[in-house]
């Protein structure tokens, strides 16, 4: 396991997927009894029949076909896999999120609910944010090293750049009292946000960055430059919101109407 973790950070792997692999080999690995390649599929079988998730029994698989290549030294044999699960993305109205931001006293909580929505920034990269990668006078944000590795440019609100400007002098820009703020003390924040709001869904970060793609492409920006400010490496990656967004959607009527 030492050895296979030292593989996953020679190739830069996030310290989740790292996590993750780690976890998918050890179960494997305990499954076998040791290491037997031929054993991968009555695995996947075994994962199957316990009720996991399709992608999750799919991320199992690559785990274990990264351990079989780089440390065992041998191919894996190509299994059947059952497809990807292919689910639309949930979204908020603006209205829903104006009424999370009004329901916090607390600039802070403010602040963190402004910049996943009105940046479209991804939980990791929002707990990194700090204020020397704000660029007030455009009211851009530049994130350093996102998911892939990749720095880039995406917008922030006018008035969010006031408030970050206000509320932070140095450093990062949202701490805790021990230094960075953790990721459940953010999904913490937005579920009492949501509660006092009357939201039933679970809104997690992700939901804020999805309502931020959708409502750009509804406003009638170019899905090349949402692509941009999200970091997606495909423009597949990001015509999801193609399925969600309403502005071409209201202007059909059911035949019923017709």
């Amino acid at each position: 396991m030492e050895r296979l973790i030292e593989e996953m950070k020679l190739r830069g792997f996030s310290i989740k997927t790292i996590k993750t692999y780690s976890y998918h080999i050890k179960d494997f690995l305990e499954y076998c009894q040791g290491y037997d390649k031929n054993k991968k599929r009555d695995y996947l079988l075994y994962l199957i029949d316990s009720g996991k998730d399709v992608n999750s029994v799919r991320l199992a698989s690559a785990a274990i076909d990264f351990y079989i290549v780089n440390i065992a030294k041998e191919q894996p044999d190509n299994i059947a896999l059952p497809k990807k699960k292919k689910t639309l993305p949930e979204v908020l109205s603006k209205e829903q999120i104006k009424a999370m931001i009004n329901s916090s006293d607390s600039i802070k909580h403010q602040i963190i609910i402004e910049i996943l929505y009105s940046s479209g920034l991804r939980l990791s990269e929002l707990l990194n944010l700090r204020i020397e990668d704000i660029d007030f006078e455009n009211n851009l944000i530049r994130v350093r090293q996102g998911k892939g590795k990749k720095d880039r440019i995406t917008i922030v609100s006018k008035d969010t750049a006031i408030k970050i400007k206000k509320y932070c002098s140095q450093g990062l820009i949202i701490k805790g009292r021990n230094g960075k703020y953790s990721s459940r003390s953010i999904q913490s924040i937005l579920k009492k946000a949501a509660i006092k709001s009357g939201i039933k869904q679970k809104v997690t970060p992700h939901m804020l960055r999805h309502s931020f793609a959708t409502h750009l492409l509804e406003s009638g920006v170019d899905i090349r430059y949402i692509q941009m400010l999200l970091g997606h490496s495909r423009l597949q990656t990001t015509q999801i919101y193609t399925h969600i967004a309403n502005t071409k959607l209201k202007g059909i009527k059911s035949p019923l109407d017709l």
